[in-house]
């Protein structure tokens, strides 16, 4: 038997149903005995949604009004009334069994499933079952409209069905002419079997993903704005009714290894993606996740491993994983396994644990703790924060592509500045520099759409583009060197940044709206450099630098080269000051980038420099020197030498908005004696000359 189902909501119709999240207002049904070709009694049920405020569109179809629905029963009372009244018309029609037959996959997968996902409540085993009359239909007569194109309207043309839509409620109609279409296709001349029916699954299935894997980028999506807390099982349920494919969850990590908000997340076809796809901007808890397409070369980038330590560790499928951070260094396995005590064992006890370690073998303070089951694991989350020896430990769920990212890429990657985007033809930069101070003669513009240049930009400023400053437009980038939706404009007054974001604000730049802020040029750099900034105010940049590394393991020890063609982005005046010698700075050429690819080499630690996302090109460090240096040092030949003990500082406690002329300030005075500038940069005795005369301070 079939029951066929027919549902609305109290916003979109249609193609669009489910796509604005507004919850089920009306269910429709009725049982067809597919054999005896009887049907069972029509019935017609108001569900009351928590928020009775119909759209037009609603109101136009349906005809309903807030206060009908208003004396309707709530969703849960109408799902079982809903199987009390089909197994009452089974028993009349002498059936016990029964799979729901919908127009479409929409009610089931976008409406039911999600709604009843947020309202904490079951739906029974019958709605993860069902078929698709669309695509049934279309399997009975191939010549027909494609499936996405196909309506009930449509298909009951197709077949000549003579039924007028006015003539009944809205829904009855609708059911009415699908039983009729089902009927038609089980006629001597088509005797069609209604045998493969849509699944959904009941859970998220865990599981590793190998770099060898073939991952179609038509099932790839990148979700974004996540509550950095968020695990798979969390991710799976905001995208309950589709299908996400084995080990398909992948949380992004920052450059710290700490999650960054956003997952790219696999579906087992196309068109679960493209349902994915429609629930951009619906909501997580208070915040809302944008949804976008994205390609299996990322998700691999992510999820992918070879290691065989890991995938030793994951061949146990469907545990639950927890990931501690913050563990002593000298810590055991027994001195894990102690921590965690009885209440929750590991699975496999040592064989569940996985310490993540630096390639030189040092310990991380991190390690991944299997589980068997969610009661296991609910009673380790409950030791968050205890003290194991002298420190707290951070306990967070997991996942298999989390492990995999960390072991394999945060730790074993080589250094994030190289992934800078270079130029195709390097150019020299003009004089021009982000401005600084507190004037409030610049413009930030927050969710551009990631595909925008500065084209799209100016098109969006309309007028205003004439008031902005010759090269005032800033791209920021992530750390990724891709767009992150967010440019700074420079204008040329204070007055005529507040117009650009009075008229601008929330306007359309393609599919999205853009948020328009007025700020200062200081609150630029800050924004830059990892702070935030919106109309609550700002808040500074956290501090990214690390202490440094103990004797043992020396600082500097991952060289970090920036191309010739990539330094022509960067401008020069950022960094270093022109010489304070007038006799100098009167005979000194124009300052041109300087990178030499072979001889200026930029030793650091990359974890400590390089700024966390969103970051400009701007932010980045590079030298400056005289064109006569750079024919001097390109010729160069050299081995890499690490800093003589005692010839490096660090500063601690500098205020955010400490720019290069405030630390040149702070140790005016001091300067470096000529045989140490290679300690931080190695160039030939003809290119230290042109360095040493002035001394200055050079800052990296």
């Amino acid at each position: 038997s079939l029951v066929v189902l027919f549902g609305a909501t109290a916003g979109a119709y249609g193609a669009k149903l489910g796509s604005d999240e507004r919850e089920l207002i009306l269910l429709v049904w009725q049982v067809v005995d597919l054999h005896s070709k009887k049907v069972g009694t029509l019935h017609k049920s108001l569900v009351k949604a928590d928020n009775l405020d119909l759209s037009d569109q609603c109101r136009e179809v349906s005809g309903l009004t807030p206060e009908g629905l208003g004396k309707a029963e709530p969703l849960d009372r109408v799902l079982q009334q809903f199987s009390q009244l089909v197994s009452s018309d089974l028993k009349v029609l002498g059936r016990s069994s029964y799979t729901l037959c919908s127009d479409g996959q929409l009610l089931i997968r976008q409406v039911l499933h999600p709604e009843t996902s947020k309202k904490n409540f079951l739906l029974s085993d019958c709605f993860y079952s069902f078929y698709d009359l669309r695509k049934e239909f279309h399997t009975c007569y191939p010549s027909s409209a494609a499936v996405k194109d196909q309506t009930i309207k449509t298909m009951a043309e197709y077949l000549g069905l003579g039924t007028d839509e006015a003539e009944e409620d809205f829904g009855v109609w609708q059911v009415k002419t699908m039983v009729a279409i089902i009927f038609s296709m089980l006629s001597e001349g088509c005797n069609h079997a209604f045998t493969e029916p849509e699944t959904v699954k009941y859970k998220y299935e865990t599981g590793p993903c190998s770099k060898s894997e073939t991952v179609d980028s038509e099932t790839v999506i990148r979700a974004r704005g996540l509550p950095w807390q968020s695990s798979d099982q969390d991710i799976a349920r905001f995208f309950k009714g589709l299908n996400i494919a084995k080990g398909g969850v992948a949380l992004c990590l920052n450059s710290q290894g700490r999650r960054n908000g956003e997952a790219l997340v696999r579906f087992v076809n196309s068109e679960q993606r493209d349902l994915a796809l429609e629930r951009h901007k619906h909501h997580m808890g208070s915040r809302y996740i944008e949804v976008y397409k994205a390609t299996g070369e990322e998700f691999l980038k992510i999820a992918g491993g070879t290691s065989n330590e890991v995938a030793q560790f994951l061949s146990k499928e469907n545990q639950v994983i927890i990931r501690m951070r913050g563990l002593p260094f000298t810590a055991t396995q027994e001195d894990v396994l102690g921590f965690l005590g009885p209440e929750c064992p590991v699975t496999g006890g040592k064989e569940g644990l996985l310490f993540v370690k630096y390639p030189d073998g040092r310990p991380t303070g991190d390690a991944f703790v299997l589980f068997s089951c969610e009661e296991y694991a609910q009673n380790a989350l409950k030791k968050h924060k205890e003290i194991l020896g002298k420190r707290y430990i951070e306990l967070f769920r997991s996942t298999a592509a989390e492990v995999q990212q960390v072991v394999l890429n945060r730790y074993m990657s080589t250094p994030l500045i190289p992934t800078l985007p270079t130029p195709i033809i390097p150019v020299i930069p003009p004089p021009y520099t982000i401005a600084t101070g507190s004037i409030r003669d610049c413009v930030r513009l927050r969710g551009l759409p990631y595909t925008a240049g500065i084209d799209d930009i100016l098109e969006f400023m309309g007028d205003a583009t004439g008031d902005i400053k010759p090269h005032g437009v800033h791209m920021v980038l992530n750390q990724q060197g891709r767009p992150s939706g967010d440019a700074f404009i420079q204008m040329k007054s204070a007055d005529k940044a507040f117009m650009v974001a009075q008229k601008c604000h929330k306007k359309m730049m393609k599919d999205r709206y853009v948020e328009v802020f007025q700020c200062s040029g200081e609150e630029m750099n800050f924004v830059l450099m990892g702070g935030t900034l919106n109309r609550s105010g700002l808040s500074p940049p956290p501090c990214k630098l690390p202490c440094l590394s103990p004797p043992a393991y020396a600082a500097f020890q991952t060289a970090a080269v920036i191309p010739a063609e990539a330094a022509a982005l960067y401008q020069p005046q950022a960094l270093l000051p022109t010489t304070r010698t007038p006799q100098a700075s009167a005979a000194a050429p124009p300052t041109v980038t300087y990178y030499p690819a072979q001889a200026a080499q930029l030793y650091m630690n990359y974890t400590a420099y390089y700024p966390s996302p969103p970051v400009s090109p701007t932010t980045v460090g590079y030298l400056a020197a005289p064109p006569g240096a750079v024919a001097a040092a390109a010729t160069a030949t050299h081995t890499p030498i690490l800093p003589q003990p005692g010839a490096l500082v660090r500063m601690q406690g500098l205020p955010y908005n400490t720019g290069m002329k405030e630390i040149l300030s702070f140790f005016q005075g001091y300067q470096y004696a000529p045989d140490d500038y290679n300690g931080l940069i190695q160039l030939s005795d003809q290119a230290r000359s042109v360095l040493q005369a002035p001394k200055e301070w050079v800052c990296l």
